[in-house]
């Protein structure tokens, strides 16, 4: 029973540690085709690999058509007509049979089917079935070659009548030359009587010596017996040990308890993969270090870019500047003129104005021209608003000749570097990299109205309301005046008598009236301020409606550039992005391996408590 249990647990460490390494392929498989300047021989020897590690233990029998090799595999599963036995070659492709919860054939197109059985031995062994050596189809000695390689123990089947024939020596010859375990299988030994027996065997191990330096094991078997040993689902034990077919098993069982044995099965795909995969990382480590000086160019045009962003947002600024000059020009100059429209100096004139519009004669004495008008006028302080468009004008045909520079340039530079790309990576570029074709100058265009309507109402609703304001305000000085003057003439005549009284009365009187004349500056300087204020808000209305058409016209600028461009920075991000996940694959299957080299060391060991 204890020796049950260390099988057993052998058995379940060598599973799994087969799986893990059969998942460690199977994801290495997933990258290593992505990996450039790696080569097709890599991907073969980890496919290799991926054999080794999908098959616990592979014996592959070999021989002439007709030799038996079919009728032995059906004895060994139990089921006499598993595999297809006749006469004439029936066997064109290699068979790999493996276990499996149900019988199911799997067609491959490498020149290999699968066929699944669920036989217990299945569960310990691959056994593949192949052409034979001498079929009348020469791709079946070519399939069979190929397949060779991968076995842990060939079986070489002949016919105890045909034993050791030219054909038979020369391939056993060529067997030998793989470098695997060779063991000569004589079928149909029922046919021979114990002397004859001993005869063929005897025969059999010289020929091997002499003419192929070597002796091999050699056994005698009969299908015939070992399939009759087998009847309703029970097993004659004796009848299957005289078929000879139980040393299979008993070799089978021999190999599968050496631990050095099962060990060095493991060790060989994992020891493929290593050097596979290490090969692969200096393969991704050089790729990087030549795409570090590609991702120097991406460096390099993203501080084109950031350079022409800067240049055309100065451009903006600039006139931005411009158009600040002229608002503030605008504020001063119309400053100007309210204060000369309300200086204490025209306080008279004033007067005469209030009087004119008091008795309804303002049509008669009005100028052709108003107060307000003319005094703007004079100071051009409309001049700066005319020369708003001239300057705001300006900008768009600025952005637009940077673009189209700055897009020609990028491109230029972007094809130069392309063809001092390495050929894999050159022509890895999707798309072309070239200008655009057209130009939508629509977001600075559409911005003119709103320029427009600021502009207007800068220049026009301004001196009609300071208009109306100046004869209000003349009118109520008239008003007070006249009033001041019949408040003195009345106090004066009737109610003062005192001609001391008359005089501080008649002085008060006068100051109140001077007094008065200041309150034309003073709402002048109201005006003033009021003016500016507004200028101001106008000018940030002006500035804000400007920049952010001209912020959307560099945006997209800026797409422009990058789309021209896009072919080749999305390839060396991509290249960086997948070239990086490669590594990190790599690395993480590097450690993998660490482990199960780890797993290996301590398989079949005992620990502490035995």
């Amino acid at each position: 029973m204890a020796l049950v249990n260390v099988e057993s647990k052998l058995a379940t460490e060598y599973e799994t540690i087969r799986r893990r390494e059969y998942e460690l392929i199977t994801d290495l498989l997933e990258v290593l085709p992505k990996v450039d300047n790696l080569g097709d021989e890599r991907l073969g020897q980890m496919r290799d690999a991926m054999f080794h590690a999908d098959h616990p233990f592979l014996i592959v029998l070999v021989g002439p058509f007709n030799s038996g090799k079919s009728s032995i595999i059906n004895a060994l599963l139990g089921e006499p007509e598993l595999l297809t036995i006749g006469p004439v070659p029936t066997t064109d492709k290699i068979t790999i049979l493996r276990w499996g919860e149900q019988t199911q054939r799997l067609s491959g197109g490498n020149g290999a089917d699968t066929l699944l059985y669920p036989a217990p031995l299945l569960q310990k062994v691959s056994l593949v079935d192949t052409p034979g050596l001498e079929s009348i189809f020469q791709k079946h000695e070519q399939i069979t070659r190929q397949f060779l390689h991968n076995a842990d123990v060939v079986l070489v089947v002949m016919l105890a009548t045909q034993a050791m024939t030219a054909s038979n020596l020369e391939y056993i010859q060529q067997l030998k030359e793989y470098g695997k375990k060779v063991i000569l299988v004589i079928n149909q030994a029922d046919l021979l009587s114990p002397e004859e027996t001993e005869t063929v065997r005897d025969y059999v191990t010289d020929q091997s010596q002499a003419r192929l330096g070597f002796k091999p094991d050699v056994w005698l078997v009969s299908a015939k017996q070992g399939m009759a040993a087998r009847h309703n689902g029970e097993l004659d034990k004796l009848a299957w040990k005289a078929s000879g077919l139980s040393r299979i098993e008993e070799y089978l069982d021999d190999q599968l308890n050496d631990v050095a044995r099962l060990r060095q099965k493991l060790q060989t795909p994992l020891q493929i993969a290593k050097n596979v995969n290490q090969n692969a990382l200096t393969a991704v480590r050089t790729n990087q270090s030549a795409l570090d000086q590609y991702q120097g160019i991406t460096a390099n045009i993203e501080q084109q870019l950031a350079a022409q962003k800067r240049d055309q947002d100065k451009s903006v600024r600039d006139i931005n500047t411009e158009i600040t000059e002229h608002f503030d020009a605008i504020a001063l100059r119309g400053s100007a003129a309210i204060q000369d429209t309300f200086r204490f100096n025209n306080a008279f004139r004033s007067l005469w104005g209030g009087i004119v519009e008091l008795i309804g004669l303002s049509r008669i004495f009005r100028r052709s021209a108003s107060y307000t008008n003319v005094a703007f006028e004079q100071h051009k302080a409309f001049d700066p608003v005319r020369e708003l468009p001239v300057v705001a004008d300006k900008l768009p045909p600025r952005l637009e000749g940077k673009d189209i520079q700055d897009i020609d340039d990028l491109v230029k530079y972007a094809r130069k570097e392309i063809e001092t790309l390495p050929s894999s990576i050159s022509g890895k570029v999707i798309g072309s990299v070239q200008a655009p074709i057209k130009y939508d100058r629509s977001t600075l265009q559409d911005v003119r109205p709103t320029l427009e309507a600021i502009e207007d109402e800068a220049r026009q609703d301004e001196t009609g309301r300071l208009e109306q304001i100046l004869r209000n305000s003349m009118l109520y000085l008239t008003v007070f005046e006249i009033l001041l003057i019949i408040f003195g003439i009345v106090a004066l005549g009737t109610q003062i008598t005192d001609s001391q009284s008359k005089i501080v009365l008649l002085i008060v009187l006068i100051g109140l009236g001077l007094l008065a004349l200041l309150y034309m500056p003073l709402r002048g300087r109201i005006l003033q301020t009021g003016f500016t204020n507004r200028i101001l808000k106008l000018r940030g209305r002006y500035i804000d409606a400007l920049s952010r058409a001209a912020d959307k016209q560099i945006d997209y600028g800026m797409r422009l550039r990058h789309d021209a461009i896009q072919p080749l920075t999305r390839l060396i991000g991509a290249q960086t992005q997948i070239q990086t996940e490669q590594l990190a694959k790599l690395q993480a299957a590097e450690h993998e391996m660490v482990s199960i080299e780890t797993a290996l060391a301590k398989m079949g060991k005992k620990g502490i408590l035995g």
